[in-house]
């Protein structure tokens, strides 16, 4: 069954189950950033506004082998209860008939937060039979996950096959705003990548060789690109089962920039900047060096849009946060550009980096909840949740 418009949808009176990602960092049981929670609350508050019968949110938590209550929701529950202003009701019973019955029983309006559904060996297997157990619950179904989308779950994809099924206002928005990148962005368009998750992007240079002006290249993505042509990385890392699709990438409508010098680590274990061609082996890459930092800013200071997934560096090393602090700043600074920013050691090295700044969405810069997911669509895969 696809997703339907939200605004498509009457609530009034309706058990709504909502596929949320409230996998949030946490430390002694404390949230350490809520960004998704509050990127969850206006639908929230929406379907309040409509009168939702019940509002029965679904997430997971980690990855757990087994039912571990180190990876329960109940933190998150006495979180949502502060953040929303009312009652959240915390339910651990397993997903079967009495909690049915136990939802049932709860006042008109509750909302409702289940156990982490990854205790359930049927959700991550896209179990029909569990979804449909899930599903009884339910009168409608809304996917506010837009991060797990690219998951085959069965609380994302199978129990659309059970209920009327809608896109959140989150997803809405976050579709809405990639596919703005894809489709009509304003020119010149910049695409900065970094990180190490190098396979992920790999997909995500090629599409955008076609249709970027400039793509910019550092951290481990850089290193992976530069070893593939055959320069001296010294003892970086690299994804060395990358290196082969590496290899085919060339500047075709978009410029394909890399770092013309670097912050190493050197033999002696002394931080340097050296240029490419000079890294020796001992040395080891850490961030992008002055020049190329310099050179990245400049052009994204002309661009009318941009695109920015994963560090340039070891940022959360004050030695190395240099490059990327100088990427945010140029972002920043370029009050004209339609931006999005996605992935989570992005938007911790905001965090980090530029602590005054305040991560909130604007008219002209989009923060998305989505990593794997975003870089997935940007690639032009189809997102298993998102299907009919």
């Amino acid at each position: 069954m696809p997703l339907k418009p939200f605004n498509s949808a009457d609530f009034s009176q309706k058990k709504v189950l909502m596929r949320v990602d409230f996998n949030v960092p946490l430390r002694q049981n404390e949230i350490l950033d809520d960004f998704r929670i509050q990127r969850t609350l206006p639908t929230i508050n929406l379907l309040k506004e409509k009168k939702a019968e019940k509002i029965i949110l679904i997430s997971h938590f980690g990855r757990p082998l087994e039912r571990d209550p180190k990876f329960s929701l109940e933190p998150i529950a006495r979180y949502l209860n502060k953040v929303i202003g009312e009652t959240v009701y915390f339910l651990k019973t397993p997903i079967d008939r009495q909690l049915s019955e136990e939802i049932e029983k709860l006042p008109h309006h509750s909302i409702i937060l289940l156990e982490n559904i990854r205790f359930y060996e049927g959700e991550e297997k896209n179990d029909r039979n569990f979804a449909k157990e899930l599903a009884k619950m339910g009168d409608c179904f809304i996917n506010e996950a837009f991060s797990v989308s690219h998951r085959r779950a069965a609380s994302l994809c199978a129990i659309k096959e059970f209920l009327p099924s809608f896109m959140g206002k989150l997803l809405e928005e976050e579709i809405s705003q990639l596919d703005g990148i894809i489709k009509s962005p304003r020119k010149p368009l910049v695409v900065i990548l970094g990180g190490a998750k190098v396979k992920d992007k790999l997909p995500v240079i090629k599409r955008f060789l076609k249709q970027a002006d400039y793509i910019l290249l550092g951290g481990v993505v850089a290193s992976t690109v530069l070893k593939a042509n055959d320069f001296s990385i010294g003892s970086s890392a690299f994804d060395n089962e990358a290196i082969e699709e590496a290899k085919n990438l060339s500047s075709q409508k978009a410029e394909l920039i890399l770092p013309g010098d670097f912050r190493v680590l050197n033999r002696d274990n002394k931080k340097q900047v050296k240029e490419l061609g000079l890294i020796v082996n001992k040395d080891a890459i850490f961030d992008i060096g002055p020049t190329a930092a310099k050179t990245f800013a400049q052009i994204i200071s002309k661009a009318k849009t941009i695109f920015f997934n994963g560090p340039m560096g070891k940022f959360e090393d004050p030695k190395f946060s240099d490059g990327t602090k100088e990427i945010i700043e140029a972002i920043l600074k370029n009050q004209e550009s339609q931006t999005i920013i996605g992935g989570g050691d992005t938007l911790l090295s905001f965090k980090i980096l530029k602590p005054e700044y305040k991560i909130q969405n604007t008219e002209y810069r989009f923060f998305s909840t989505g990593g794997g997911a975003m870089l997935e669509y940007l690639a032009g895969k189809s997102l298993p949740a998102l299907k009919m």
